[in-house]
């Protein structure tokens, strides 16, 4: 008679993913961003490794959680675990038959930057498939399944499979019926300041380096999508401090203006395509790579 006993079993693989990836990034909450989970559900799958293990993994603090010596010693080989499966899937990416292209990318750039490079795209190639997944930070090309991700990232971005778009410069914005009230930049305080939740400080920042006086540089209507607020702005209802790449194209149609031209101001990042590794890339992701970094 056959018997099936049962055997030692490891931790949930959800727990060991959990645990790799806080260590890696140091920290539950960017480790729950990364994995589309809540910093709770990290901190509870940590625990059940921990509890697995026998001894911490980390030593939580009011300043956030470090690794204690059991949780060193440990990370090198999850880290090469999981880039190992990270590797075994694209390969199973890789023998589907249809083949679709994958681009990770804040919302804005996906709403103002990515059409017409798309357009173009499919014109070029009308047998490929797009898929875009708008996300608020980069994903990790070395284990998902994007072919390409755009960011606004450091100017000396140290990945060696980025390209760099092009300065993420920033300036006033406004309808040409607008600009027709705004003769020098003091005028500025008699009219809205359109405010982009993610970039809060973008008008002070301006300010400071154009040597500009504004009396609230802070108060005008805020806006959690900053295509909204370029809609509000091209309604004129009032000035919008421009990101050079997603508002380019409304400048060349006329739809915005520009009514300081000289004075403008380097947020100290780009707009930055990175890529996964070379041995990860498809036959024809340098020529798709070229149509994205062309104008």
């Amino acid at each position: 008679m056959a018997v099936a006993p049962s055997r030692p079993k490891g931790p949930p693989m959800t727990a060991m993913r959990a645990f790799e990836a806080a260590a890696r990034l140091q920290s539950f909450v960017a480790a729950a961003d990364e994995l589309g989970v809540s910093a709770g559900a990290v901190s509870q799958q940590v625990k059940a490794l921990e509890g697995w293990v026998g001894t911490p993994l980390f030593r939580r603090n009011p300043q956030g959680v470090v690794l204690t010596a059991a949780g060193r010693a440990l990370l090198p080989s999850f880290i090469a675990a999981f880039d190992a499966m990270g590797a075994a899937t694209q390969i199973l990416h890789s023998l589907r038959p249809s083949r679709t292209l994958h681009i990770a990318t804040l919302p804005c750039i996906a709403q103002l930057w990515l059409p017409s490079r798309l357009r173009r795209l499919r014109g070029l190639m009308p047998d490929l498939k797009i898929s875009v997944t708008a996300l608020e930070t980069p994903p990790n090309l070395a284990r998902e399944l994007f072919d390409f991700a755009l960011f606004f990232a450091p100017h000396d971005c140290s990945d060696a499979e980025c390209i760099n778009l092009g300065s993420d410069t920033i300036y006033p914005v406004c309808a040409p019926c607008l600009a027709e009230q705004l003769n020098t930049p003091r005028d500025l305080n008699d009219v809205a300041l359109l405010q982009d939740q993610s970039w809060a400080l973008d008008w002070s920042n301006w300010a400071t380096a154009a040597g500009v006086a504004l009396d609230d540089a802070q108060g005008g209507p805020r806006y959690s999508l900053y295509s909204l607020a370029m809609q509000e702005a091209e309604a004129g209802a009032g000035v919008l401090m421009g990101h050079h790449s997603l508002v380019a194209d409304a400048l060349a149609a006329h739809r915005l203006v520009r009514p300081y031209q000289d004075l403008c101001c380097d947020t100290g990042k780009a707009l930055i395509l990175f890529q996964p590794p070379t041995s990860r890339r498809s036959n024809d992701h340098s020529a798709i790579a070229d149509l994205l970094c062309s104008g």
